[in-house]
């Protein structure tokens, strides 16, 4: 039988199983997916913590996992978009793709390009939207500034290169162990940590934008550096998205497939890369959200199905 994450009540990495489910059954509107790559995400960890129960609260036994690229195994009646061997690249919204097959409805799937990497179009629709959202919030402008915190993570990577395609000048605040891979991506590396404003306003000007990856202080930093509130989006520190009215622009605004396309296809002719810091087989999951816990990684983690 195939196997799948699912988790029975809310708690640490311990609670996470793997266990054999009957194969799904698609139907109105579904398709069956063969899940090759699954990224892994912080949202995931406050889900199944509990974190997030009053937003998204868990039916048990719970599923988890959003992002897939796969191979279509079966499509759902009457669905004519997708046939048996299509290779697919999107999201479930049904906490499904931590598994061997997942149903995906057919609204949020798009064909992979064939360049793609697997584990890049499988890590691409949470941190490829969210980065989207992100710099289309903070309106860049070819010949802007823009400073980016956690600037290597698996979505400040992004970030940092869909700035640039914007025409934007980007300062990518990271550790020095990350800083030559953001200066062959265009971006100014600067470390963060004690004098961090005092290095910013060495390595720019003028910064007009702010896009906080990370959280911890860095939009109230921003704001201390002078960038107009409407022009900060944070992606994690909604306490200050409250104190501070700054924009909170992530993933739910950018959720679809024709956005997914889009980064697919910028993935595919070699406009942006999809740094993967680490893959898992689907029976070790526990140990891939514990390093994905540990807040270091360089790009995304994946499951491999």
């Amino acid at each position: 039988m195939p196997k799948a994450v699912r988790f029975n009540e809310y708690g640490g990495i311990d609670v996470l199983q793997v266990v054999e489910v009957p194969r799904p059954v698609p139907g109105e509107g579904e398709v069956l997916v063969r899940i090759k790559a699954a990224g892994i995400n912080p949202g995931e960890v406050m889900i199944r913590s509990g974190v997030l129960h009053e937003r998204w609260p868990a039916t048990f036994p719970s599923g988890e996992g959003s992002d897939l690229a796969g191979v279509v195994v079966e499509p759902g009646p009457g669905i004519t978009q997708f046939a048996a061997g299509d290779e697919v690249v999107g999201f479930t919204n049904r906490r499904g793709s931590h598994a061997e097959y997942a149903l995906v409805e057919v609204e949020n799937l798009t064909r992979k390009p064939a360049n793609v990497p697997w584990s890049a179009a499988g890590s691409l629709f949470v941190a490829g939207t969210t980065a989207y959202a992100a710099v289309r919030a903070v309106e860049l402008k070819p010949g802007d500034t823009v400073a980016v915190s956690g600037a290597a993570g698996g979505v400040g990577a992004l970030v940092v290169q869909l700035a640039k395609h914007a025409g934007a000048q980007v300062i990518g605040i990271a550790g020095p162990g990350n800083h030559d891979w953001l200066r062959a991506h265009g971006a100014t590396p600067v470390a963060y940590g004690d004098g961090l404003d005092g290095r910013l306003r060495e390595a720019a000007p003028r910064i007009d934008a702010f896009i906080d990856c990370y959280g911890g202080g860095y939009v109230k930093l921003a704001i201390d550096l002078g960038v107009d509130p409407a022009r900060i989006n944070t992606i994690i520190d909604f306490a200050a998205v409250a104190e501070y009215g700054v924009k909170a622009d992530g993933s739910a605004v950018a959720d679809t497939a024709d956005v997914v396309a889009e980064l697919a296809a910028l993935v595919a002719d070699g406009s942006l890369e999809v740094p993967i810091a680490a893959e898992y087989p689907l029976t070790e999951v526990r140990a891939a959200f514990e390093e994905l816990e540990r807040r270091h990684s360089r790009g995304k983690i994946v499951l491999l199905p």
